[in-house]
C-alpha cells in the first residue's frame, strides 16, 4: 500500500453540550493541524497515487470553509458537538466528495482508502479512516 500525506491547519471557535466537556461547554478556540493520508495499491503511469500538489490545494479549500469560523453558528453543525472526531469525519466526507467529483485528478480514481487526522496539540489527536468506495 502506498501512502501520500498532505498537511494544513485551521482555527475555529466552538462550544460543546454535555457535562463530560466541563469548561469546554463554554465558547473556546481550537487550532488543528490536519493530515490527509491517501492510500492506494498501485501507482499510475506517472508513478503516483495522487497528485500531491492538487491534494494540498483541495485540502486547503475544504479547510477555508471552516477556518476562523464559530462552528456554533454553522447550520450544518446545529445540534452537533463539533468534537475533534466529528471534524475529522467531516473533513473525510468533504475530501471524499472531491475525489468522487474528480477534483484530485485522474490518479485519485484508483485510491483505496483515506485517513484524516486532526492534531489538537502535540499530545492529543483524533482521526477518521475509511475506504474510498464505502467506509471501513
Amino acid at each position: 500500500m502506498y501512502t501520500v500525506c498532505v498537511r494544513d491547519h485551521f482555527m475555529i471557535a466552538h462550544s460543546f453540550t454535555g457535562d463530560i466537556f466541563g469548561p469546554a461547554q463554554e465558547l473556546h478556540g481550537a487550532t488543528y493541524v490536519v493530515d490527509a493520508e491517501f492510500r492506494g495499491l498501485e501507482l499510475d503511469t506517472n508513478g503516483v497515487i495522487v497528485d500531491i500538489g492538487c491534494a494540498g490545494k483541495v485540502l486547503k479549500s475544504i479547510l477555508e470553509d471552516l477556518n476562523y469560523k464559530n462552528l456554533d453558528e454553522n447550520k450544518d453543525f446545529s445540534d452537533k458537538n463539533t468534537t475533534t472526531e466529528f471534524l475529522a469525519y467531516t473533513v473525510f466526507q468533504r475530501l471524499l466528495t472531491c475525489i468522487q467529483q474528480g477534483d484530485l485528478g485522474p490518479s485519485a480514481s484508483s485510491l483505496d482508502s483515506m485517513r484524516i487526522t486532526l492534531h489538537e496539540s502535540h499530545v492529543a489527536w483524533a482521526a477518521y479512516e475509511g475506504k474510498i468506495n464505502g467506509d471501513i
